[in-house]
């Protein structure tokens, strides 16, 4: 069953590597998180990933807490050669988690790539969606949250 909307936050733990930070970032509760899942192998991901890019350099500077869970779908996208080419190329400078063993996906019930989880101020579940349609949502959500 999918995490519902009011879900209180449930954290990050489970990652099996950190790139940007050295460990586990300490979320605040009181400014909005947004957890996005992607993988390396995943077309649409890639396709998407100039938008979330670009909610980045909008909200993050408002306060926005931005997460990217890298979720392999196969053995061959757990290479992090593959994931750091990945940050290159799109120029991802947000914290990402690299989550091999699939326990971040598991705290937020998810199977799928790119999926978006956000968090109001209060740390509670306001919008959860996946696909490239579920990332235009994610847009009007963060409109909202920063109003």
């Amino acid at each position: 069953m999918p995490m519902r909307v009011g879900t209180s936050f449930p954290g990050l733990e489970g990652a099996t590597q950190w790139i940007g930070v050295e460990t586990a970032p300490q979320l605040s509760i009181g400014q909005p998180i947004l957890i996005h899942f992607w993988a390396v192998s995943c077309h649409i991901c890639h396709e998407t990933m100039s938008e979330v890019i670009r909610y980045r350099d909008m909200y993050v500077p408002q306060g926005l807490q931005l997460i990217s869970v890298h979720m392999p779908r196969y053995e061959a996208d757990t290479e992090l050669q593959k994931v750091f080419e990945d940050i290159q190329t799109y120029g991802m400078t947000q914290t990402i988690a690299v989550d091999n063993m699939h326990k971040v996906a598991e705290l937020y019930q998810n199977e799928f790539v790119p999926a978006y989880f956000l968090f109001d101020r209060e740390g509670n579940l306001k919008f959860r969606a996946a696909g490239d349609k579920g990332l235009q949502n994610v847009g009007k959500k963060l409109e909202e949250l920063f109003a």
